[in-house]
Parts: C-alpha cells; structure tokens; sequence
C-alpha cells in the first residue's frame, strides 16, 4: 500500500512539472498570437529577408515555444512511464535526475526542428511566398504542403514512429539503457520518433498562420490523438487522404 501511494505521489510531481511547463509553453504561445504589436513578437514575422542574428534566434524561439507546447501533452505518457520503470516496483529509486535528462533530451530534438523550421520560414519569406503574418500567399504552396502532409501520413515510416510513440512501455523495454548518458539516449531517440511521426504535421502551420491560436490548437489535438493507442490506425490515414483531396481540391 505505502509504495502504491508512493508511487502515485511520485507520478503527481512528474505530472506537475509537466503541467508547469505546459502553462509556460501556451502562455508564450498565446502571448505571441494575441499580442503582435509587442515588438518582441515583431521580431518573429520579419519583413527584410536579411535577418540579423536577433531575428533568427527570435523565429526559432517562436518555433520551440509552440513545439513545447503543442508536443508535451502526447509525450507526457512516455516521460511518466519512463520515471516509473526507472523508480521500480516500490517507487522509491533516484528517477528524477534521468527523468529530467531523459524530457530534456526529448525536447532538446524539438528544439532542433525549430531551428530547421525557421529555416524554412526564411526560405519561404525570401520566395515572397509568406505574408507578414507568417501564412502561405501561394495556392501551388497551400497545396503542396497539404498533400505532403496526406502522403506521409500514409507512408510505413509514419506509421513505424507512430507505433514507437503509442506504446511507452513497449519503446522503454527495447531501447532501456542505464546511467544518465543512458537516460539522455533514450529521450533523444524518443523525440526522433515524435518528430519523425509528427514533422509533416508542423510543416501545415504555414497553410493557416503560424501565429493562429486555433490552428495551433487544432493540430496539438491531432498529434495526441494519433498517439492515443486505442485510436483505429485507418483514421491517420483518412486523415492523410482528407489532406491529399483538400490539397488537391486547392490546384484544381
């Protein structure tokens, strides 16, 4: 009984932290998007395409906010499983130090894109093929992203992620490592996972606005529910062909 209640004591600070984090995120993420006159906020949607390196840090700041945002609620799963095969069957070992390093591997990938999605913001902006407020002008760019998202969707290696992010224990079993070196492997590895499941999806923020708070949430709902193991795998592929015919309907 006292490890069950340890045990659940434990999990109520992981889940905590992880809330904490999330208010943080969508505080950040809502700040930006309601708020676009702050002159911190006009630095993420520049006009001149030379950006100084202020500017670059801010965009990929922008980016890492939304993807701690959007991304935390389906890892949260993975990061409390992690700590409780870490802590063992009475709930008392030292998990927090490789929980953390473990989250923070994890994030640290998301922090990657960001910097490989600011890149593409640039690129875009500098093809004139961005407004100011960070939404595809193209209809040959609307589509082409909608229709990239719907095939990935049903390609093996968006399914193969998927699978590694739907089962937590079953990607712990297999890829458990020991020490922090260990921990920060498995959380790395983790968010290659995710981000190879869910990159196509983030790439749709150019099509409705990247500082649009409902097509944030929208899409934040999209990647936990492909994630929810109970979810039938022919409703991420519908979803694909949804995409494919929106995309497809745009050229046409």
């Amino acid at each position: 009984m006292h490890s069950v209640v340890h045990r659940l004591a434990r999990q109520a600070e992981i889940l905590t932290a992880l809330a904490l984090m999330l208010v943080a995120s969508w505080t950040f993420v809502l700040w930006m998007t309601l708020d676009m006159s702050h002159p911190l906020v006009q630095l993420t949607m520049p006009v001149d395409t030379a950006w100084s390196f202020v500017t670059a840090a801010a965009v990929v700041v922008m980016w890492a906010g939304m993807m701690f945002a959007m991304m935390l609620p389906s890892a949260a799963p993975m990061i409390l499983a992690f700590d409780s095969v870490e802590r063992g069957d009475e709930g008392d070992g030292p998990g927090t130090p490789r929980t953390l390093a473990f989250a923070g591997a994890y994030l640290l990938v998301w922090i990657g894109y960001s910097g490989l999605a600011a890149g593409v913001q640039w690129g875009l902006q500098a093809s004139a093929l961005l407004t100011p407020m960070i939404v595809s002008r193209s209809e040959p760019l609307t589509a082409g992203l909608l229709i990239l998202a719907g095939l990935y969707q049903l390609t093996p290696l968006k399914q193969a992620c998927l699978r590694h992010c739907r089962t937590p224990l079953g990607f712990l079993m297999a890829e458990w490592r020991e020490g922090t070196r260990g921990a920060l492997a498995m959380g790395f590895r983790h968010g290659l996972y995710c981000a190879g499941c869910c990159w196509a999806l983030m790439l749709l923020l150019f099509v409705a606005g990247v500082m649009n708070p409902v097509w944030i949430v929208f899409l934040t709902v999209v990647v936990a529910m492909e994630k929810w193991p109970r979810l039938p795998i022919w409703l991420t592929r519908l979803f694909g062909a949804a995409l494919i015919s929106a995309g497809a309907a745009i050229l046409l």
